[in-house]
């Protein structure tokens, strides 16, 4: 550890640091016995391990382990469990020859042995203590990737950097961005791709369009080879899309998931989110492209070039379209009862490689053919009403009855803008020729608030969300085919579904915001387990061998979409702990231990503890204690809202409550934070209101 962070000094990376356990000889040798991961690997994947984001490169979130199957998951015991680090939860466990490597919350990494549960080491990079004055949320990482011997990472403060798998010493960091200058929040890692780690980001308008960039590192040495725009500088192709926006004033068109890669045709398959503001009058108008928001870019993983790219639409919702991006060689026939929009030239009874699933917040399926951005065909899932018609030629059109024009002219728009789709992954199974995506059933009221470009609100509109008329349940799992664009069965729910892992034995895991894991039958749906981890299971499931047993992982605790899903099903109660399960069949060799008690909430996070601290001589330095550890994640550390939660100062804020009274709002502040209200008290709330009215200058 010692010569670790001896050397990350020589380098003049300042802030990692390697807080490691103690290590036995037999602990140790686990983990540096590991073989080194090439390009090779990744490609063809060994079925027992699951090395990146959704285990290939295609994005299928699919184990052809058959170990579990049906006729035997309802045997599944949880054979161990660990604490995670608190803070949004959102991550993908990734396993290597029997070690278990977790990416958390504020930028702290750890390894386990993936049968015993043994902690083999733990890294904690040190969080500046300026980095939320700059980047709205605490930080968090949905993925991390191996190769060769190294995990690598996106930080909170703008780096990208490699660990050993070993020991978790630092052994390479580079700086993508300055947070300060070129804002940006990293909440997702890299997909390696020819050797290269390629990320994606969202960036902050008050950092100007710098921060919405794809960038190449050197998977080996963390040298940058190639940075992309998302929003083209002037003189490229693309910039006269804008109009008369100038430069500094692009906003927003963010790459915040992780892309797809074929390496056959070297390409990069990455989408993209809306601009800010959302709504294009306050812009230069609606009947302008503002490349490259919402689109799907095709980029030469040689050089980043974009070779071809096709925008799903132009949004004025927050209708991001960032999603996983499923590469399938599939006959394209769509059938005509089940597919609204058919493509020129769609029907082939030989197979096509096509980028295929629900890119965006629309809950609409695009299939393309990766190859050329050719559109094929597209249809939509849950109620949907902003895209009225899509041409042969795949020309999108916005329903007018949507699209802004004011400020003040409200407009009933579905999906709500946390989406009919959004991070919670889908999954594809080849053995099935089914893809399966969590979707949600929701509607709002929407009203534009602003006219022109301002730092004081993201999306520039306000919004009301609802459940979907006409259904009760929030979360829907649609089994659709990549082929045909039917649907061959659909299972819907009260509370909202979340990610999902499709099996070689016939098995569909997923949970949901209420916190209950279950395996599906991947045939029709039918429920074979039922578990509940107490806090929404908000990571995305794994599945992985060790010890020549099959094993399957998932993380819980508190995120912003199962928590703002939650508030349209206020009996849902759930706690806040994060937590890792780890899973296996019961028999001989498995101890099953109990599932821990659902806790009320994680305790404060590390990135928090400047803030509290400081607080100590500050008349409100409580309320903003408690502001940072049970709000902040979810509002933004300065209030001014994230891509599901309000703004609780400002323009919006100040719109949508300009004529209702103040109990109103002290009466959904008694619902805070969502699932667990009764840790704070009826005196801290009051703190807290009287907070948010200082903030707003009230």
């Amino acid at each position: 550890m010692g010569r670790a962070l001896k050397r990350s000094k020589r380098l003049g990376w300042g802030g990692p640091m390697i807080l490691a356990a103690a290590l036995s000889p037999a602990m140790v040798s686990v983990a540096s016995a590991l073989t080194p991961v090439t390009d090779a690997m990744l490609a063809r994947p060994d079925p027992a391990d699951w090395l990146m984001w959704r285990r290939t490169l295609d994005s299928w979130g699919y184990s052809p382990l058959t170990q579990v199957n049906r006729a035997n998951v309802g045997s599944l015991v949880l054979a161990w469990s660990k604490p995670l680090e608190s803070g949004s939860q959102e991550t993908t466990p990734l396993i290597h020859e029997g070690v278990l490597f977790m990416a958390q919350p504020n930028d702290v990494v750890q390894a386990f042995n993936a049968v015993t549960g043994k902690m083999l080491w733990e890294y904690r990079r040190k969080i500046p203590a300026d980095l939320t004055d700059y980047v709205r949320f605490p930080p968090f990482s949905r993925n991390a990737a191996i190769y060769g011997d190294l995990l690598i990472n996106t930080s909170g403060d703008g780096h990208l950097y490699a660990l050993d798998l070993a020991t978790g010493a630092v052994r390479w960091d580079v700086q993508i961005i300055d947070y300060r200058r070129a804002t940006a929040r990293q909440s997702t890692g890299p997909i390696i791709a020819d050797g290269l780690a390629i990320t994606g980001r969202n960036c902050e308008p008050r950092g100007g369009p710098a921060g919405c960039v794809i960038v190449a590192n050197d998977a080996r040495t963390g040298q940058e080879r190639w940075r992309t725009h998302t929003i083209p500088k002037p003189g490229e192709p693309g910039s006269e899309t804008w109009g008369k926006i100038p430069y500094e004033a692009r906003w927003h068109v963010g790459s915040w998931m992780v892309p797809s890669f074929d390496p056959k045709l070297g390409l990069i398959y990455v989408g993209t989110s809306v601009t800010s503001p959302a709504p294009k009058f306050a812009l230069d108008g609606a009947d302008k492209q503002y490349l490259y928001h919402n689109s799907t870019l095709a980029l030469d993983v040689k050089t980043g070039r974009i070779k071809w790219y096709y925008q799903h639409l132009v949004d004025n919702w927050d209708f991001d379209h960032p999603f996983e991006r499923m590469l399938i060689d599939v006959p394209v026939t769509p059938d005509l009862k089940a597919v609204a929009w058919i493509g020129k030239g769609a029907h082939s009874a030989h197979s096509v490689p096509v980028v295929t699933g629900i890119p965006g917040k629309t809950g609409i399926i695009y299939t393309l053919d990766r190859r050329t951005g050719q559109f094929l065909w597209a249809r939509p899932t849950v109620r949907q009403n902003v895209v009225a018609a899509i041409d042969p030629d795949g020309r999108v059109h916005e329903n007018p009855a949507t699209v802004f024009t004011g400020i003040g002219r409200p407009a009933f728009v579905c999906p709500a803008s946390h989406g009919g789709k959004n991070w919670p992954a889908g999954a594809y199974s080849p053995k099935r020729g089914l893809m399966y995506f969590p979707l949600q059933n929701t509607c709002a009221q929407y009203t534009a608030i602003l006219d022109k470009p301002d730092l004081q609100s993201l999306y520039g509109f306000s919004m009301d969300a609802q459940i979907a008329p006409g259904t009760t349940k929030v979360g829907s799992i649609y089994a659709i085919s990549p082929a045909t664009g039917k649907t061959s069965w659909k299972y819907d729910q009260r509370a909202g579904t979340l990610s999902l892992l499709a099996t070689g034995g016939g098995v569909l895991f997923g949970g949901d915001a209420a916190g209950h894991f279950r395996a599906f039958d991947d045939r029709n749906g039918r429920i074979l387990l039922d578990v509940n981890l107490g806090s929404p299971v908000s990571g995305y499931p794994v599945t992985f061998r060790a010890a020549g047993r099959q094993y399957v992982a998932v993380t819980a605790g508190p995120a912003m979409i199962p928590g703002v899903l939650n508030v349209l099903t206020p009996e849902i109660k759930t706690g806040q702990a994060s937590r890792l399960f780890v899973f296996a069949l019961r028999g001989p060799g498995v101890t099953p231990v109990p599932i821990p008690a659902a806790q009320a909430v994680a305790p404060a996070s590390t990135a928090n503890s400047a803030a509290i601290a400081e607080g100590a001589n500050d008349p409100l330095g409580h309320a903003r204690s408690l502001y940072a550890q049970h709000c902040a994640a979810c509002h933004g550390a300065d209030m001014s809202g994230g891509p599901s939660a309000p703004a609780l100062k400002g323009p919006e804020f100040r719109f949508r409550w300009k004529n209702r009274p103040a109990s109103q709002l002290r009466a959904i502040l008694d619902t805070m934070p969502l699932g667990a209200p009764q840790i704070i008290t009826a005196k801290d709330r009051d703190e807290l209101l009287a907070l948010m009215k200082a903030a707003d200058g009230q």
